[in-house]
């Protein structure tokens, strides 16, 4: 499919990656959507963004990240978390989401947002997060709150 070709038939899925950075602090980056974007301008997300055809899902998230942030998570490991989907039945847009979890050591001067899809970042522990997300104002919380979720240290 075109990027950002929302025709896609029922029972027809693009997939998408989504990479949570959290540092070993505990706080996470999350970037803010640029003001010029037509859906959710001005929310809070975490870094993310389709796979294009012959592209590993893996492989998007390295670069999706990469890209959005600066950060380079390809010896962090694996990361990967669980998928979710959504269905939209009559709007073209069905999907499924693989959610990416990535443990950085990094500085905030490491951070380099991409000005065409983000209008800067924040640190952010899981208790910021949630209370954005209780304005409406963090997209897909519901869907990936378990991102969030650290083991308990001993």
């Amino acid at each position: 499919m075109k990027h950002n070709d929302w025709c896609l038939k029922d029972g027809e899925y693009h997939l998408t990656v989504l990479g949570v950075i959290v540092r070993p602090d505990g706080r996470f980056l999350i970037t803010r959507r640029v003001m010029t974007k037509s859906w959710a301008p001005g929310w809070w997300e975490v870094p993310g963004g389709g796979v294009q055809a012959g592209e590993e899902s893996s492989e998007a998230v390295i670069r999706e990240l990469k890209e959005e942030t600066g950060l380079d998570v390809s010896g962090c490991g694996d990361g990967y978390l669980f998928t979710y989907h959504r269905e939209n039945p009559g709007e073209g847009d069905n999907y499924f989401v693989d959610v990416y979890r990535f443990v950085l050591d990094f500085d905030e001067a490491d951070v380099r947002p991409q000005e065409t899809e983000t209008d800067g970042f924040m640190l952010a522990n899981a208790e910021q997060i949630r209370e954005l997300a209780d304005q409406g104002i963090f997209l897909h919380y519901n869907s990936i709150r378990r991102a969030f979720e650290l083991p308990r240290q001993n």
